[in-house]
């Protein structure tokens, strides 16, 4: 057994900025599918977003955070995370951060404008803000003596007093499954943080990398914890559209620098579904997109931001441009195919400003968490900054709570289950899954086809079930069962709004109701919403 003052599950920037807020005191284990660096935050392209200039303030930003949450956002939260975002932006350069500078500017720094936001606010590195915060930590944590990292580990179950037969409910850890010795692992915690990201996996289509499996999600719920505002999953409105490029984005940042959407034909068609044309929030984009592709039978639209210079493009987006590139694209000539892919979930385990959650000693923080911040869609480069500074608030929630002595905690027991003997159920269980996500709970929903999606997880999730119960558990079950668990939370969740709301649009209730009202679902319990 492995024992750990605190447990964090997920390598993200969320999972990255509590290790190194804990470290100094705390004997921390950091469990990750893969390597340190394999997860969403890593792949953040635009940036992050703060009230850096002394021509934006507070209250402008929660105000574009409260439009873009469609009436549906916790102003408290809001506030607490946007007063918060310079110091957590200073503690990020503190520790090297290469942002882009522009010593033409007040700041010092480079701040690019994203969709739905009133001023450049978004503080970056080039176009692969993710990859150099979390290298940039990565490499503190690597340094760090208190700070024991399980790579190539996936977490399976929380261990909880309710599954101990002790009183109440309180984590004291998880099992995990460490791959490369194939093999059940206990790992115990006085305090357990989930911080295992979103559920972009799914759907067919997305931007997400392949960790991103609801596994916080499924696992949270099973223990005990309530989940909020599932139905609301974003889509990113430009995806790169390529046979030969998975799950590529391209950032919001080329709009936010002028990028234009146009039809095959050239003809531009954002001004027409709304007045603030490419920099309407994502829900707005991401429809208008998806009407223009039904519409006109397209398989993609374009984004054209070749009339700018060819140095100002390679300078702003080299990352893109080279990708772009290899694939016979040359972004300074021509535009670039796009299509809407899923992006973030914007709901999840509910939880308070600290990132505590229904479970005690359990903590969610990132994008496995609802902290009421995004309400029924994020505004642009919000996600990071959430990351930052819940993280910093639960690490101080923890440091300060009072000392707990584990309990003993029994050895998984896998005695009663054997070896898979046909495997293809996973995969094929996989694939019809995410399709059936992507055909019936896509961007335009109706109730008939939520049914549909229902009936469907209803059977998967009893086959699967049945097949966790007598086989020994492999990285691809465990993912497996997390997103039909996870799927079924997001569609009860879409069934129970009876209106269009953010990224939640539906043909059956295209009106937004007046009062505003999260969806709440609680295991074992009553479902309220909207």
């Amino acid at each position: 057994m492995l024992k750990f003052d605190v447990l964090i599950i997920g390598s993200g920037l969320a999972g990255m900025t509590l290790a190194l807020h804990l470290a100094e005191s705390r004997k921390v284990g950091l469990i990750t599918k893969r390597d340190l660096l394999e997860g969403s935050s890593t792949y953040a392209q635009g940036g992050i977003a703060a009230v850096l200039d002394t021509e934006d303030s507070v209250e402008e930003h929660i105000r574009d955070t409260l439009i873009a949450g469609a009436g549906l956002c916790n102003e408290e939260a809001a506030r607490f995370i946007v007063e918060h975002s310079k110091e957590a932006i200073d503690w990020l350069i503190a520790l090297g951060v290469p942002f882009t500078k522009d010593e033409t500017h007040r700041t010092g720094y480079h701040l690019t404008r994203e969709g739905g936001h009133s001023h450049r606010r978004i503080i970056h590195a080039a176009d692969a803000t993710g990859a150099a915060v979390t290298s940039t930590l990565g490499q503190k944590i690597k340094a760090h003596p208190n700070i024991t990292e399980l790579e190539e580990h996936i977490a399976i179950d929380l261990i909880t007093s309710r599954k101990l037969g002790l009183p109440g409910n309180r984590a004291y850890g998880v099992y995990a499954l460490d791959k490369q010795a194939d093999q059940v692992v206990t790992i115990a915690a006085k305090h357990t943080i989930l911080a295992s990201g979103g559920a972009g996996k799914v759907y067919l289509y997305t931007t997400n990398p392949d960790t991103a499996t609801g596994d916080g999600i499924a696992m949270g719920w099973r223990a005990g914890c309530r989940v909020g505002n599932m139905e609301f999953m974003q889509f990113h409105p430009t995806c790169l559209y390529h046979p030969h490029s998975k799950s590529f984005l391209i950032t919001e940042a080329v709009r936010g620098e002028g990028g234009i959407l146009k039809l095959p034909d050239g003809t531009r068609f954002m001004p027409e579904h709304d007045p603030r044309a490419e920099l309407a929030p994502r829900d707005v984009v991401a429809r208008a997109i998806d009407f223009e592709m039904k519409k006109h039978g397209l398989d993609c639209v374009y984004l054209d931001i070749s009339y700018k210079p060819a140095h100002f493009i390679r300078e702003h987006f080299p990352n893109i441009y080279a990708h772009c590139l290899e694939l016979g694209i040359d972004i300074t000539q021509q535009p670039i195919p796009v299509v809407p892919a899923v992006h973030f979930t914007c709901g999840g385990l509910v939880t308070d400003l600290t990132g505590h959650t229904d479970v005690d000693a359990l903590y969610a923080v990132g994008e496995v968490a609802c902290t009421g911040l995004h309400g029924a869609n994020r505004l642009a480069s919000n996600s990071l900054l959430e990351c930052l500074v819940i993280g910093k608030a639960a690490a101080e929630d923890i440091l300060a709570a009072p000392e707990i002595k584990l309990p003993k905690i029994p050895d998984w027991d896998d005695s009663q289950v054997t070896d898979p003997d046909e495997e293809v159920v996973i995969s094929h269980n996989w694939d019809e899954l995410r399709r059936a996500m992507w055909d019936y709970v896509g961007i335009v929903r109706t109730n008939k086809r939520l049914m549909r999606a229902q009936n469907r997880i209803r059977l998967l999730s009893e086959e699967i079930n049945e097949y966790y119960r007598h086989f020994h558990v492999s990285n691809d079950l465990i993912e497996l069962r997390n997103l039909v668990q996870t799927s079924e939370l997001i569609v009860r969740s879409a069934l129970l709004r009876k209106e269009s709301r953010g990224l939640h649009y539906s043909r059956d209730y295209p009106e937004k109701l007046e009062q505003a009202q999260e969806t709440i679902l609680t295991p074992d319990g009553p479902a309220a919403g909207g």
